[in-house]
């Protein structure tokens, strides 16, 4: 196998060398920009993640067990689906009707049973090398997104590769790309004042607002050193940064207010289904991966999270809110693209950082005052909701034994997804990048796409 190395930044006196020279009758940022049009030529795929970070039981939503003893089967109850042997949650009738439209993964599974470990995990690929028992670790690796910004070119009219819609994995850092790679996170689209206004460059350093001038300087001062300011084409970089701000493209993306209120209505105009609805349009745009936070759907809730231990929430309480929110927003962004024929070029995954243990907990009190039931964190088998990207719908890949304890079929980890996610991106998932030590790290070092679905 034969890896490519990202070489990194070039030196500026290599920079101006090589902008000096003739390449064919081209000067090189000529055939830079004649490049990046041919770029924007192609078939450009998308991921939406629907991020339902705090661990999602898979006993509440799609790997049910009612044949297991009580302890183990939950309050809940399923329901079938259009698709025979694909039961899913009583709470989620729109998605049982058109199950022919996606998959279900119940085999996932990995050994990190902390959140933001177990997210790293799922969203780089790689497990962190020191477990982190807390909610401050961050990755050494970037995640997806990021890896799909490197690798992808700005589009000519501003439009980022990567978005978090409310925010972006904040567990996650592009650390050897380079922080310009961080999603730029765009504010909660249900609300009046939402839009391209209110977008921050993530870079972990400074979220101001894009609109101001300084700030977004600032943040290119590295590479402006690096660029002597009379290089031919440097005009270009400059005027790519601003594009963001003025571009009526990019303020036409993030303009629900275009679309018709009975399709806003489809969605729900709660914050999850909005979100879903600006990540379809972010999709249309050219925007490459797009994270949806699905966590606290209104503001008002105390169910901000799906980490449904019993001293914080109740089961059945909790998905009660929850999932007719999820299945409303999933089912019409899953049709809409369908619908628009966007199936083959856009890909939707549902999915956390891990599942939940499969024996009910109780707690006398949780944070609603009610008698809590719940579960803890398992990370030995969860499940996940896949849905376009041109892979094999209405299909249930893997399945776990009795008590949804681990897989005994068909087993995926969060490689082999990644692998798959990849594969859609058009990345070789082989390649690698140099760190900051100047050694390779490949995109992957394990994992390959899920036989079942390609």
């Amino acid at each position: 196998m034969t890896l490519r190395f990202c070489r990194g930044p070039v030196r500026r006196r290599e920079f101006l060398r090589a902008g000096t020279l003739a390449l064919g009758g081209l000067t090189l940022p000529e055939l830079l920009r004649r490049r990046a049009d041919a770029n924007e030529l192609k078939r450009q795929t998308s991921v939406i993640l629907f991020w339902m970070w705090g661990g999602p039981s898979q006993l509440e939503t799609y790997d049910m067990k009612p044949d297991a003893p009580t302890e183990y089967r939950g309050p809940l109850n399923p329901i079938q689906t259009s698709v025979p042997g694909m039961d899913i949650c009583e709470y989620m009738p729109l998605q049982a009707k058109m199950a022919d439209k996606f998959s279900i993964i119940r085999s996932l599974h990995h050994k990190m049973s902390s959140h933001n470990d177990g997210s790293i995990e799922v969203l780089t690929g790689k497990t962190p090398t020191v477990p982190d028992l807390t909610s401050t670790a961050r990755s050494e690796h970037p995640d997806f997104g990021m890896i799909l910004s490197r690798l992808r070119r700005p589009r000519a009219n501003g439009m980022p590769q990567y978005v978090g819609v409310k925010r972006a994995p904040f567990m996650t850092n592009p650390g050897y790309l380079g922080a310009a790679h961080k999603a730029f996170e765009a504010s909660d689209p249900s609300k009046p004042d939402a839009g391209p206004k209110n977008m921050t460059v993530a870079t972990g350093l400074d979220n101001g607002r894009l609109d101001d001038r300084r700030d977004l300087l600032s943040q290119f001062d590295t590479f402006r050193r690096v660029l002597d300011q009379t290089a031919d084409g440097i005009d270009d970089f400059h005027r790519r940064a601003f594009t963001i701000l003025t571009s009526p493209e990019v303020a036409g993306a993030f303009d629900l207010g275009s679309e018709d209120d009975k399709l806003r209505d489809r969605y729900g105009r709660h914050r999850w289904g909005q979100s879903c609805l600006l990540a379809r349009r972010l999709a249309e745009s050219g925007v490459g991966v797009i994270n949806v936070d699905a966590t606290a759907p209104n503001d008002a809730t105390k169910h901000f999270s799906w980490d449904d231990h019993a001293g914080a929430f109740h089961l059945d309480y909790a998905q009660r809110e929850r999932l007719p929110q999820m299945d409303q927003a999933l089912t019409s962004l899953i049709t809409d693209l369908h619908d628009r024929g966007l199936g083959e070029d856009v890909m939707v995954i549902a999915c956390g950082e891990f599942g939940r243990t499969p024996r009910v907990t109780h707690a006398p009190k949780n944070f609603s005052d009610q008698p809590g039931v719940g579960r803890d964190h398992w990370p030995n088998a969860f499940s996940a909701l896949i849905a376009g990207g041109g892979l094999r719908m209405g299909q249930v890949v893997g399945a776990t034994n009795s008590k949804s304890e681990y897989p005994v079929h068909d087993p995926v980890t969060p490689q082999d997804l990644l692998a798959t996610v990849y594969r859609h991106l058009g990345i070789d998932y082989h390649d690698a990048f140099s760190n900051f030590a100047g050694r390779p790290v490949p995109i992957l070092y394990s994992g390959r796409p899920i036989e079942a679905l390609v």
